[in-house]
């Protein structure tokens, strides 16, 4: 396994009223991230939040390149990023579902006590894999085929490669000591958008290679 620093391009918030940031994607222009009550769209050029959907938002959030997936309690809400309103709702596969993203037009849940990663219908809810984690999983993120996701006990967190077969660690970005990651997103590219918990911060860190 590769390990390294993950280096922090970025900061950004604290924001007003916003306590912590849970979820977070990105559709190509903004990153959305989830703080409790509310969806927020930032500009990551700017820093600036754009406009929010209220909404309820308590873990993670993807986006399908049309619509927003969020996480609240134990359901899955589809909402149209247009309006704000819910189109649809399937049940959560767990009870401390975390991340969520789009991939393979499917939803991939983080479970986050159980140390899991679900690929699930967006239709039904129903499970269609797992992958097993050896540590508390946060975000989760797929970009050019490759698997990823945060993991945050204590003081410590990392951002993770896994292989999507085996749950093997293959590579390891290591957080300072203090700072959180709750969400996880690629901007596609070079760049993770992490969530910073109850920092109340986002912040972009350099994708390896």
């Amino acid at each position: 396994m590769k390990r390294s620093a993950a280096e922090i391009i970025r900061e950004y918030g604290p924001f007003p009223g916003v306590d912590n940031v849970h979820g977070v994607t990105y559709d190509g222009q903004h990153v959305w991230f989830a703080s409790g009550d509310k969806l927020n769209a930032l500009d990551p050029a700017s820093g600036k939040t754009l406009r929010s959907i209220d909404v309820a938002a308590h873990a993670g959030t993807a986006f399908d390149g049309e619509h927003l997936f969020q996480i609240a309690e134990d359901r899955i809400q589809k909402i149209d990023p247009n309006t704000g309103r819910v189109l649809a709702t399937i049940p959560a596969p767990g009870g401390s579902d975390s991340g969520l993203t789009w991939a393979e037009g499917t939803l991939w849940v983080g479970e986050y006590r159980d140390r899991k990663i679900h690929q699930i219908d967006p239709q039904t809810g129903a499970i269609l894999r797992t992958i097993e984690s050896n540590r508390f999983v946060t975000g989760v993120t797929w970009v050019d085929g490759e698997l990823w996701h945060g993991t945050w006990e204590g003081d410590e967190s990392e951002l993770r490669q896994v292989d999507p077969q085996t749950g093997e660690v293959l590579e390891s970005l290591k957080l300072p000591s203090g700072v959180g990651v709750s969400g996880l997103e690629s901007d596609g590219a070079d760049q993770f958008f992490c969530g910073g918990g109850n920092s109340g911060k986002l912040r972009a860190v350099r994708r390896p290679g």
